[in-house]
């Protein structure tokens, strides 16, 4: 039997997600309100546990720096790790720097590279998401766990299916990605026809800075576009 005193009625239950849906328009209001003025930026994903010492965060940030001197900014999810690097990068170089930070019970809190109004606090994953995809113009990715192949399945999948316009998904470390890619490539396709041969080209794998911005110009050239439209 439910133990009475601690559980909740299920109006309770139906009055509580009625209240979240104010919640969660508030924090699309207020994301549409401050991403609506930041201009043209790339996100960039990746752990939150690399340390500054490790040559990927030293690579990221330069990725950030190139990619501010391209007419960019950089948007990150805020916290530390690699996250960090993408901040840090944009900010010594004098580019926009936003931080789009999720409520966690580990790991997450600001890093201290972002700029003071373009620092924004979400309690939804799914938001977050929204803000991500709807000002990037490029999504540039790192090395990381769970929740950076989330993020990048879902731009991915967005971009297959037409949701979005498509952009540039880059991803660095050839290492690090080409066992995953590989799998795609020989299981996904070959064996189960899955994914489409035009859906392997959404993504490109690099291991150099240059590459990322040399990926990014060709993009807007081709199409005609620049990072300041």
């Amino acid at each position: 039997m439910p133990n009475k005193k601690h559980s909740k009625s299920w109006n309770e239950i139906k009055t509580n997600d009625s209240w979240a849906l104010f919640k969660i328009m508030s924090e699309f209001v207020s994301g549409f309100e401050k991403m609506s003025q930041i201009g043209p930026c790339v996100s960039i994903f990746g752990s939150a546990r690399i340390k500054p010492d490790h040559p990927t965060y030293e690579l990221t940030e330069r990725i950030a720096k190139k990619i501010v001197a391209s007419g960019y900014g950089v948007i990150t999810g805020g916290g530390p790790g690699l996250m960090e690097a993408g901040n840090k990068g944009a900010h010594l170089a004098g580019g926009t720097s936003v931080g789009l930070n999720i409520e966690l019970p580990f790991e997450q809190h600001y890093n201290p590279y972002i700029d003071s109004d373009k620092m924004l606090d979400f309690d939804y994953f799914f938001v977050r998401k929204v803000m991500f995809v709807k000002y990037s113009q490029g999504f540039v990715v790192m090395p990381g766990g769970f929740g950076t192949m989330d993020e990048l399945f879902e731009a991915i999948t967005l971009i297959q299916t037409g949701k979005i316009d498509k952009f540039p998904i880059i991803l660095v470390g050839t290492k690090f990605w080409s066992g995953l890619f590989d799998w795609i490539k020989e299981t996904l396709f070959h064996q189960y026809g899955n994914v489409s041969e035009k859906d392997l080209d959404l993504v490109k794998i690099v291991d150099h800075e240059d590459e990322v911005v040399e990926i990014l110009d060709n993009f807007y050239k081709e199409y005609n576009l620049s990072p300041n439209f």
